[in-house]
This record gives structure tokens, C-alpha cells and sequence, in this order.
């Protein structure tokens, strides 16, 4: 072949590159605001879902007649289905696309949500919540993957930003919607509205979400999945930021799955509305985590770790109280220590991860889901065994394994940078 065939090749293949950059999604372009609004309403539809009896647990509790560690498990088989799951979902929407595997992921997960309601015994009701949370595995696997296929680069950040919020704004309004409806009519009501709700979700989301154009189905062959699993987990940096994930999570799990018992109990005695309105909280975590990018700009990403788990730690030992607003003060810093620590070791992950990008943050969000089924199992028998002050143990123990972690990769990244220049020469 010629140069000039060569150069011409190179410019007509240059050209169909550009163009279908163009045809990506952005801001302001056909498709864009549909797309957005879709995959907010999924990430409304799945989080209140997933937490949807987080806030309900003192009734299921009163109804079965089972302890705080028993009725947990309501929450911690939904998020341990999601984590054990994550993984082969995202597998699977490597071949069959993100936009079926989410369609499939939302309908299984909604029809299982409806049934929810009339579970007849505590056994019933884990199980219901188990394949849930398994099924809502496929979102979070997908909508990342789609997005960076279908938006513009430049646009990426600001379309996942979307989804995230979806995601903040479905745990707290299920959490705080079931709070006032099982005020009134018990919990069984609160989540079949809950139910209700992601079903509009979810049909909007099929009706509005844009058909993939930049899809190419891949190989479902396990070998090439699990050799990227190996290459990751044998990453030092990598276990590491699952592990801190995984921690950071243990401790809000352990937080918001007790702290309903908490605070219906003596000496402040709330109703079960005023206890979901707690939850409202969360807005605090949403301003945190925006704000995360600024803090590692800082302090580093280990000195935005160490701000991020002193903050948490502090608010566990001000939540000690016996004063209402000092215990709601303690909800606020745990809740903008750990949505900080969160945003900073997942955004870490993907900027780590040299491949296999979704499967590097499919285990980060597996280590993640099972520090939550950790936290709200554990955290709730700590309860049960010594009050409040045991679930704040549990949670200090997280923490220090969380600075723990920080302090090691320190050493590992000034040994490796002692051994550069003698390598150099």
C-alpha cells in the first residue's frame, strides 16, 4: 500500500472515528434529557427498593416477634444478593446489552417488590429480599457501562452524576416515604407503596431510555472474565480501596439499620414517621461526596481518607449522647464522613484499574454491598448485646481498620518510590 493510500486511510478512518464520537449523547443534543431522566427514575426505583425496610424494622420486628439482628436480615439479604450478583451481571450485560439487562433487572426486582407486602413470616420476607437484591444487581452493572458508551466524554461526568443522585434521592424518599405510611398504616402498606412507585419508575424508564447505538455484544467466556478478576484482586492498590469500601460501608450500615430501634426507644420515644424523616440526612452525604474531588485535590486521596474516617469516628462518639440533637449531629457527620470516604475509593478504582474498568468497579461495589449486609447483621447484634454503644464498637473498629489500610498504602507508595531510582539505575 502507498503512503498516499496509507494517509488516505488513516483520514477516512480519523473521520468515521469523529463522527461517531458526534453521535454520542450530550447536553442539549436529541436523546440527552430522555436518557437522563431514565436512569435517575432507575436509580430512584432500585435504592428505594434495596432500603425499602430499613426504616420499618421496630414493626417487622413488633409483628414477627423477632430481635433487631433477625429483623436486619431483611435488609442485609438484599444488599448480600446485590453483592454476590454485581459481578455475573455485569457479564452478562457485556453480552446480551446494558439496556435489556437493565429492563430485565427493573422488572424482576419490582414484580418481586409486590409480592414483598404479603410475606407470611420473617423467613418468607428474607427470601423475597434476597432475590431482590440479587436482581437489582443488574443496575449498577449496567447504567455506567451504558453511559460511557452512549454520552460524550465531556458529558460523562455530569450523566453519572445524574444517575448517583437517583440513587441518593430513592434511598432517602423510600426510607422517609415508609416512614409516614407505616405511621398510619403499618409496614406492609408502606412497602407495597414503595412498590407502587417503582413500577411507574420502571415503565418510564423502558419508555424513555434511548436505544443503544454504540453496543458491541462481547464474549460470555469465563476464563477472560475470571483472569481479569485475578489480574485486580492481585492489585495491593486495588484489595485495598475494596477493603476501605468495604469498611466505610460496614459502619453506615451498622448506623441506619439500629438507629430506628434507637430512636423509638426510651428516653426519646419518636414515632415511626419522625424516625424516617432521619433519613433526610442523606442530603448531607450528597453534598459531601460532590465535594470529595476538591478534597483530594488537597489533602491527597490519603489525606482526604484520614478526614473522611476522623469525621465518621466523630460522629459515632458524639452520637453517644443522650441528647436528640446531638445524636442527630453525629447522624450528620457519620453521614458526610462516609459518602466522602465512598465517593474517594470508588472514583480511585477506576482511575487504578489499567482494564477491565467494570469489573474492577463490579468488586468494588461487591466489597461495598457486603460491608452493608456486614454492617446491618453485625451492628444490629451489637445492639442487641450491649445498646447503642456496642453498634458505635463495631462501627470505631471499622474506622480504625479503615485509617489502618491508609496507613499501609502510605508505606507501600514511599517503598516504591525509594526503589524507583535504584531501578533507574
Amino acid at each position: 500500500m502507498s503512503p498516499a493510500s496509507t494517509g488516505a486511510s488513516t483520514a477516512v478512518g480519523a473521520a468515521v472515528s469523529v463522527r461517531s464520537a458526534d453521535s454520542r449523547l450530550a447536553p442539549g443534543g436529541p436523546g440527552y434529557r430522555r436518557m437522563s431522566f431514565a436512569l435517575f427514575l432507575a436509580g430512584v426505583a432500585t435504592f428505594a427498593l434495596l432500603y425499602s425496610t430499613q426504616a420499618l424494622l421496630p414493626l417487622i420486628s413488633g409483628e414477627f416477634g423477632v430481635a433487631a439482628s433477625e429483623a436486619s436480615w431483611t435488609v442485609a439479604a438484599a444488599t448480600g444478593g446485590l453483592a454476590l450478583f454485581v459481578l455475573p451481571m455485569s457479564a452478562l450485560s457485556e453480552r446480551f446489552g446494558r439496556r435489556t439487562v437493565m429492563t430485565a433487572s427493573l422488572a424482576v426486582a419490582v414484580g418481586v417488590g409486590l409480592l414483598v407486602p404479603f410475606a407470611p413470616s420473617i423467613g418468607a420476607l428474607v427470601v423475597l429480599r434476597a432475590v431482590q437484591g440479587a436482581a437489582l444487581a443488574g443496575l449498577p452493572a449496567s447504567a455506567t457501562a451504558y453511559l460511557a458508551e452512549e454520552v460524550r466524554p465531556k458529558a460523562l461526568v455530569t450523566a453519572i452524576g445524574l444517575f448517583v443522585a437517583g440513587n441518593s434521592v430513592g434511598g432517602m424518599s423510600g426510607r422517609v416515604i415508609t416512614g409516614w405510611v407505616a405511621q398510619e398504616w403499618g409496614w406492609r402498606v408502606a412497602v407495597g407503596v414503595i412498590g407502587l412507585i417503582a413500577v411507574v419508575c420502571a415503565v418510564a424508564f423502558r419508555l424513555l431510555l434511548p436505544a443503544p447505538r454504540h453496543f458491541a455484544p462481547g464474549s460470555l467466556r469465563p476464563r477472560v472474565l475470571l483472569g481479569t478478576v485475578r489480574d485486580h484482586l492481585s492489585d495491593p492498590l486495588l484489595r485495598r480501596l475494596y477493603a476501605i469500601g468495604a469498611l466505610f460501608m460496614t459502619v453506615f450500615g451498622g448506623v441506619y439499620t439500629v438507629i430506628g430501634y434507637r430512636l423509638t426507644q426510651a428516653p426519646f420515644s419518636l414515632p415511626q414517621g419522625i424516625v424516617g424523616s432521619i433519613f433526610l440526612v442523606y442530603l448531607v452525604g450528597t453534598v459531601s461526596a460532590s465535594t470529595a474531588g476538591r478534597l483530594v485535590g488537597r489533602l491527597g486521596r490519603r489525606g482526604a481518607l484520614y478526614l473522611a474516617g476522623g469525621t465518621t469516628a466523630a460522629g459515632l462518639l458524639v452520637s453517644l449522647a443522650a441528647s436528640l440533637p446531638l445524636v442527630l449531629l453525629g447522624l450528620v457527620l457519620v453521614t458526610a464522613g462516609f459518602f466522602a470516604g465512598h465517593a474517594v475509593a470508588s472514583s480511585a478504582v477506576s482511575r487504578t484499574a489499567t482494564h477491565g474498568r467494570a469489573q474492577a468497579s463490579a468488586l468494588y461495589q461487591s466489597a461495598y454491598y457486603i460491608g452493608s449486609s456486614v454492617g446491618s447483621t453485625v451492628g444490629a447484634m451489637a445492639f442487641h448485646a450491649g445498646g447503642w454503644g456496642g453498634t458505635v464498637t463495631v462501627g470505631l473498629c471499622a474506622v480504625l481498620g479503615v485509617v489502618t489500610i491508609t496507613v499501609l498504602g502510605s508505606r507501600a507508595a514511599r517503598v516504591a518510590a525509594r526503589r524507583e531510582p535504584v531501578a533507574a539505575h
